[in-house]
């Protein structure tokens, strides 16, 4: 087992603002799973808030060429320094106590996010339309018709906690020229506060960056005052942002699989129960939802076995694979599946000793471990509900049904020969993701689109000529 990093209860994480760190005077304990306060948190209040985003707005702009040298600079110290006196590994044990994650997600974050940084200018150039000459390029001393330009100067982020990649969006947003402020979620402030870090000690501007811890008042005030938002939140974020056009919503991924065979091998079910619950199942293109053309009471009910399985294990156990919560708090969570779920009973249950899925840790925390729930169809009331743990719902699916039951998914993944099938996911606007055959539904690479390109969001083509 990892050895348990020893705690310092008076270890500060400052607003971070252009004009340097920030001694705010108010402040929160930043808490572990098991109740234990792992640091300071200074709060950036709403007042504050707006004041930052005038600073970035007034800062002093960095040449391109610089910026970007700076931003992939920052992945290698993210992944190997030694800052403000924490190290990676400091880091990696933090970040798992604080989210709830096993410490080996943050682990595999180290690398992938310096292989996330090295190729961002790569990526976002794939991402401009060839037509356009960048805003900030050379080329516009000739005569371009079309430049690609931000719609704004000051992107805001209210960040989600759940995984540290989730933090590359704001990256490339700063390496498209925007000043950004971001307001960390309430479970993982260690990840932006070691990036900001990383970033600034790799030489980007001051003027470009501010980290902004606070409550929900904050978050508001930091997406009124900047002239577009990322914001990751449920359905109630979804709705409440539905819509403004300076607002992309980062919501419930709800991602799918369908499988098109009613022969239930061993590769399909250990693939199946990857898309459940890798990474502990706290992704957004983990499957909630797994629709066959097969058996589904028996495809459930094989798939629950495996997943059952999984042990239970502190978080910074080598082998940890399930997300832990709080006590009170997992057994909240569980009850509320219980009663969402109606009569649908969890298929994992007779296969553990603890029928309630909360596995005491004896230190004030559980550990989740995994349920698969039977619906009879799709239309049933909590089917593909998403939810912090490996979750996963399982109901027919008839190949009259179309893709009218897979619709509303962040990644859908098809195990189906039917090449019919899957040009209609690829048109239908609420399916984010197609992924064709036994691929991993959060397998990416830096030019595949997440949700869509932010530079899309970020930038658009204006017509110029000289």
């Amino acid at each position: 087992m990892i050895a348990a990093v020893a705690v310092d209860h008076s270890r500060e994480l400052p607003v971070i603002r252009p004009s340097g760190h920030y001694t705010s005077r108010d402040s929160e304990p930043v808490l572990a799973m098991s109740g234990a306060q792992l640091a300071t948190l200074g709060v950036a209040p709403p007042l504050l808030v707006q004041r930052v985003v005038a600073e970035l707005r007034a800062g002093d702009t960095q040449p391109r060429a610089e910026r970007l040298a700076a931003i992939a600079r920052a992945g290698e110290v993210f992944e190997t320094g030694t800052l403000a006196g924490e190290t990676p590994g400091d880091y990696c044990w933090r970040q798992a106590q604080c989210s709830g994650v096993p410490v080996q997600v943050a682990r595999r974050s180290l690398a992938e996010m310096r292989t996330a940084t090295a190729t961002l200018a790569k990526v976002l150039e794939l991402q401009r339309p060839p037509a356009a000459a960048h805003w900030e390029s050379a080329e516009l001393s000739t005569s371009a018709h079309a430049v690609w330009v931000p719609r704004g100067q000051v992107l805001g982020v209210v960040a989600p906690s759940n995984h540290p990649m989730t933090h590359v969006s704001w990256l490339q947003a700063l390496a498209l020229g925007y000043r950004v402020g971001v307001r960390p979620g309430r479970r993982d402030p260690f990840t932006p506060m070691r990036l900001a870090r990383a970033l600034l000690a790799a030489g980007l501007g001051r003027g470009h960056l501010a980290v902004l811890p606070g409550p929900h008042a904050s978050a508001d005030a930091l997406v009124d005052a900047a002239d577009l938002a990322i914001v990751y939140g449920g359905s109630s974020t979804v709705a409440r942002y539905a819509d403004s056009a300076r607002v992309l919503v980062r919501g419930p991924g709800q991602s799918k699989v369908l499988v098109d065979t009613d022969t239930q091998d061993d590769d399909l079910l250990d693939f199946l129960a990857g898309a459940v619950a890798a990474d502990a199942g706290v992704r957004c293109t983990n499957a909630s939802a797994i629709l066959t053309v097969g058996d589904h009471r028996a495809l459930a009910e094989a798939l629950a076995q495996r997943l059952a399985c999984i042990a239970p294990r502190p978080l910074d156990h080598p082998l940890a694979a399930l997300p832990v919560l709080p006590l009170e708090e997992a057994r909240t969570m569980r009850a509320w599946l219980r009663n969402r779920s109606g009569i649908a009973m969890d298929r994992c249950a007779p296969y553990c000793a603890d029928r309630d899925g909360v596995v005491d840790l004896g230190d004030g925390s559980a550990a989740l471990r995994p349920a698969v729930l039977v619906a009879e169809r799709a239309t049933e009331a909590g089917f593909g509900t998403e939810l912090p743990f490996p979750c996963v719902w399982v109901a027919p699916w008839r190949r009259d049904d179309g893709v009218q039951s897979l619709r509303h998914s962040l990644a859908l993944t098809l195990v189906t020969e039917d090449s019919t099938l899957v040009r209609s996911a690829l048109l239908e606007p609420s399916i984010r993701k197609v992924f064709h055959g036994r691929v991993p539904p959060w397998w990416s690479r830096p030019d595949l689109p997440h949700d869509g390109y932010i530079a899309h969001f970020l930038l658009e083509a204006k017509g110029f000529s000289q």
